[in-house]
């Protein structure tokens, strides 16, 4: 496998991890996306194979009993991800840089794995307030769904130090801004 950079966004669920990378995705021509895969339910916006690989359980098992993954997760009850080491090597053979957009555990394991090729950059607001808001606008959680995110959360902010950079999204354009020079900086 060709090697390359990578640049790999954690957060808490709600922390603006995804709108850091489209940002991010727009602005480089170089950046791809890496698609996960998961098991969880599709939302009405969402397509397969773009933002996600939605898998069965048992398509994704299959695929963790292969060696399929460079690292997966039961990330909530049920529900798995994972990074197809596939996606890494579609992007860096076509002389790309990898962007991901993962979980906080999923972050730290791609760091573990990928070492000095990648950078890790934890995402975070100021408060769980903020988080439960930002969730609730979303519209798509249940009260229970909120509840577990915002209690993952609280735990998923305890790692933050564990990452090579920690981006404060409280003001989005400043945050976007902050997350570009980041980014230049690493990939220069």
């Amino acid at each position: 496998m060709k090697k390359g950079k990578a640049l790999i966004f954690s957060a808490p669920s709600g922390a603006g991890k995804t709108t850091i990378v489209r940002y991010l995705i727009e602005q480089n021509p170089l950046l791809e996306f890496s698609i996960s895969a998961t098991t969880r339910p599709r939302r009405d916006t969402e397509i397969d194979g773009i933002d996600y690989y939605f898998l069965s359980t048992h398509e994704f098992q299959s695929k963790i009993a292969a060696g399929a993954f460079l690292e997966w997760e039961e990330v909530y009850k049920g529900n798995y991800y994972g990074t197809l080491r596939s996606e890494l090597e579609r992007i860096w053979d076509a002389g790309r840089y990898v962007i991901f957009d993962v979980d906080v555990e999923g972050g730290l394991t791609l760091k573990e794995e990928l070492g000095d090729q990648a950078l890790a950059v934890f995402v975070k607001v100021s408060d769980l307030d903020t988080l439960r808001r930002r969730l609730e606008f979303r519209q798509s959680e249940s009260s229970s769904t909120l509840a577990v995110r915002l209690e993952k959360a609280a735990d998923e902010m305890l790692y933050e130090s564990r990452f090579d950079y920690v981006l404060i999204n409280d003001d989005r354009e400043q945050a976007l801004a902050e997350a570009e020079l980041v980014t230049k900086k690493f990939l220069d």
